[in-house]
């Protein structure tokens, strides 16, 4: 464990972020499930454009807070991409 009273401190701070972090990314792992779900069911293209939409926006604002690179939202915005329905 930490000593230092600025290590104390970094200990507190990582904490809060592993935390902040930890949610981010099941909220990205759960908008990627619910589209992959829509795209395997027979459904209406509109819905998949609209779970399409909101999972772009999310892993967008989580590569921005920088808790996934900016290259893996990327990789999976293109790959939820090619699953839409013809």
């Amino acid at each position: 464990m930490a000593n230092h009273k600025s290590a104390l401190k970094r200990a507190r701070q990582d904490e809060v972020r592993r935390l902040r972090n930890k949610s981010v990314k099941t909220r990205v792992k759960n908008i990627i499930k619910d589209v992959r779900e829509t795209a395997s069911t027979i459904e209406s293209k509109e819905s998949f454009l609209k779970n399409l939409n909101a999972a772009k926006s999310i892993i967008d604002k989580s590569a921005k807070k920088g808790v996934i690179h900016k290259r893996t939202a990327s990789r999976k915005i293109s790959r939820l991409s090619k699953l839409m329905p013809s």
